[in-house]
């Protein structure tokens, strides 16, 4: 029998962790410099040495770009507050519904709020022995799906009793995945009011350097890339699908072909109809809704291009909630 003054303590649940990069808490200038200062300080993202690479940040960086970033994120911004958010929030709560009390589902952001750690301990003090945490990145990278668990790694150095883990593998080749992006963007297609020429799958860049030190990224959009193609290709047999790298940064060596470079190339060479999806993105984000929707359509046409559409994540719909139950009802096996 448990003694008069022994803590309470909740025990013997599963939870189940979704996480993604992350997102300032406002459109403005001190919100984006917090996050951008949190973010660009993550030596898995910036692979410069500190002593090199903080002045730039401090006395360069963080007192240019958070007002240029603060204008994007005005732009997509919702009265739900940031889409990236919103939509992850709805993806936790679609996939809660689908569980029918199999596990506790919570959702957290690598940068910003809520964080891993402070959701981490909710899910403890809940009850959860196990935990299932889900990066929500489909193609592995050293700078986002292992700077989660340098996060999970640093709540776990500080919790006294802690909780089972386990991880979401990378699924940016799992037959769900792609099943569900093919029947989401063929959707997506066939309501457009114009016939695409070209489908331009764009992941999110990273440094030519995480390639040649081995990180296997660019391999696994590349796979993403040509399995989709090979789908869609017998639904949409004139459709030609390209693949490229957006959101640079710096000026060292990236990925490529650019995304933009590919755009404005397209339209300079006679293409007048091209829709634009983002298959490494698990939900719509200022990457998506500015850099391409925006940005993007100014390169499109400017250079001569005339239909333009930006087709839509995955985010909380019915194939993608279902893409998400299959993965996580596989790692929960056992459980």
């Amino acid at each position: 029998m448990r003694p008069a003054d022994h803590p309470d303590a909740r025990t013997g649940r599963i939870g189940v962790l979704l996480v993604n990069l992350g997102t300032p808490d406002a459109p403005t200038a001190p919100a984006v410099r917090r996050y951008l200062g949190e973010f660009l300080s993550d030596p898995r993202v910036v692979e410069i040495p500190a002593l090199v690479w903080k002045p730039i940040l401090h006395g360069v960086i963080l007192r240019t770009r958070p007002a240029k970033s603060a204008h994007a994120y005005g732009q997509v911004w919702t009265e739900a507050g940031s889409p990236l958010a919103a939509i992850t929030a709805a993806q936790a709560r679609g996939l809660q519904e689908r569980l029918n009390g199999r596990a506790v589902v919570d959702w957290a952001m690598r940068y910003g709020n809520p964080s891993i750690p402070e959701r981490l301990q909710a899910m403890k003090d809940a009850g959860c022995e196990r935990i299932l945490i889900a990066p929500l990145y489909p193609q592995y990278s050293g700078a986002t799906t292992a700077s989660v668990w340098d996060k999970v790694g640093e709540a776990m150095a500080r919790m006294r009793w802690q909780p089972a883990l386990r991880s979401l593998p990378p699924y940016y080749d799992d037959p769900a995945h792609i099943d569900a992006l093919e029947a989401d963007l063929a959707r997506q297609i066939e309501a457009l009011a114009f016939v695409p020429e070209v489908l331009l799958l764009s992941f999110h860049g990273m440094p030519q350097r995480t390639l040649d030190l081995g990180d296997p990224y660019h391999c696994h959009c590349r796979k993403t890339a040509r399995l989709l193609a090979g789908r869609l290709a017998s639904r949409f047999a004139d459709l030609r699908v390209e693949t490229a790298f957006q959101s640079r940064f710096g000026r060292a060596k990236w990925l490529e072909p650019a995304t933009e470079s590919v755009l404005e190339a397209e339209a300079k060479a006679g293409t007048r109809g091209l829709a634009i999806a983002a298959p490494g993105f698990s939900a719509d984000c200022v990457e998506t809704l500015e850099e391409l929707a925006i940005r993007g359509r100014e390169v499109f046409e400017a250079a001569g291009g005339k239909d333009f559409a930006v087709l839509s994540c995955l985010n909380d719909t019915g194939v993608g909630i279902d893409m998400l139950e299959t993965l996580v009802r596989r790692e929960l096996s056992g459980w």
